[in-house]
């Protein structure tokens, strides 16, 4: 299966260097919860800041409440023994909520954010995604729909705001 051959890859690449950076970075999702709080609160970024809220609404309901009980896939580290380079995660596999969290909040900046932000959401999205295959928790295939998923969060809380917007002049 080409998830497995893409995660033995990927753990060659390991080094005392990367071991200690991935679980920096795969915690750094937590970030988007910080930089949206952050954007509400201040008047003239408050716009963006509903969107991403919404883009982030519409992740967790597809990915958390609907398509990992739908699916209940294990996780890479349950299925061949591998010593864990962070806690253990909770929960199924498919897709990647650490993903679709990131490509979501990265989408709505890339959408509607300043151009200044963009090209840093996009490498902090992916440095995310790629951090959950380094630490062998989740599938390459969970990875790359948690990113479309997150893509289209972004997108439709980007449409949905710009309907509401329109509907309320």
């Amino acid at each position: 299966m080409i998830d497995w051959a893409i995660l033995d890859g990927i753990q060659n690449l390991r080094t005392p260097f990367l071991d200690a950076l991935m679980p920096i970075i795969t915690n750094s999702v937590s970030l988007w919860f910080v930089l949206t709080a952050v954007l509400l609160l201040i008047p003239k970024t408050r716009k963006i800041g509903i969107i991403l809220s919404v883009a982030i609404l519409l992740e967790h309901l597809i990915v958390s409440l609907g398509m990992k009980p739908l699916f209940q896939r294990e996780r890479p580290f349950e299925i061949r023994d591998i010593e864990l380079l962070i806690s253990a995660p909770r929960g199924y596999s498919f897709p990647s909520g650490h993903s679709a969290l990131s490509f979501a909040a990265a989408s709505v900046i890339w959408l509607r954010g300043p151009k200044k932000w963009r090209l840093l959401a996009v490498i902090a999205a992916c440095a995310i995604a790629f951090s959950r295959l380094y630490l062998y928790v989740h599938f390459p295939s969970d990875v790359l729909v948690g990113a479309a998923v997150g893509i289209f969060c972004g997108w439709a809380a980007v449409r949905l705001t710009s309907a509401r917007d329109k509907t309320t002049c």
